[in-house]
């Protein structure tokens, strides 16, 4: 299968119309798209659930940052507080394949970044997810809110390329509505989306982009 025909999206996606399923779960990626990439090693994690700290008697939400890239397509998700800043991780994730679990990351409220590139074509989903309560409930659920999706971003630098291995995390797609006009998601993921612009050329990748280590204890 060429990358020619995975960049194939269908018709029939409606951005407005599907905003809540795209703020759960991600990007809805065609089955022919997720078994390419399962073919080529490419586990990407995008799921979020909550979780109780008993010691601290809260919950929280559990993320992973993950995935990674060979040459003609890549899928990462990674996760920003809801400022725009990276957030330090509980663990990071050692693999010996690489394109998997790269960190562990646990916080009250989370904006999750997902793209997926085939060939130099670009998806993007932005999105915000808090805890909420509900009824009488103990345990809350949550709530997403999509912030912004982008469909068929172009980007004509090949980054995979070593020889272009230096603008990585330096540059990003560009979306366009269906009039051809530039569409902008909020400056304050700008850092974060060329970072994991650049993990979708990061080849075999075994590190976190955008997740960061925690501050250091000093006794």
């Amino acid at each position: 299968m060429d990358s020619s025909s995975l960049a194939t999206v269908p018709k029939t996606q409606k951005p407005v119309a599907d905003a809540t399923r795209y703020a759960r779960f991600g990007l809805a990626l065609p089955r022919p798209i997720l078994r390419a990439l399962e073919k080529r090693g490419i586990y990407c994690q995008p799921g979020i659930s909550v979780e109780h700290q008993h010691l601290a008697k809260r919950y929280v939400l559990r993320a992973t940052e993950s995935g990674g890239a060979v040459i003609d397509m890549g899928r990462y998700c990674a996760y920003l507080d809801a400022q725009g800043n990276p957030i330090p991780w509980l663990q990071p994730i050692d693999s010996f394949s690489g394109n998997g679990r790269h960190a562990v990351l646990i916080a009250p409220e989370l904006v999750r970044i997902e793209m997926l590139r085939i060939g130099r074509t670009y998806e993007l989903a932005i999105s915000r997810h808090e805890l909420a309560s509900v009824g009488d409930r103990v345990r809350p659920v949550i709530t997403s809110t999509l912030l912004f999706r982008g469909q068929h971003g172009t980007l004509a630098v090949e980054l995979w390329k070593e020889e272009n291995s230096q603008l990585r995390g330096s540059i990003a797609p560009v979306f366009y509505t269906q009039a051809g006009e530039a569409r902008r998601y909020q400056e304050r993921f700008d850092e974060a989306i060329r970072k994991i612009t650049g993990s979708l050329a990061c080849l075999g990748c075994k590190h976190t982009h955008v997740a960061v280590p925690p501050p250091a204890h000093i006794p």
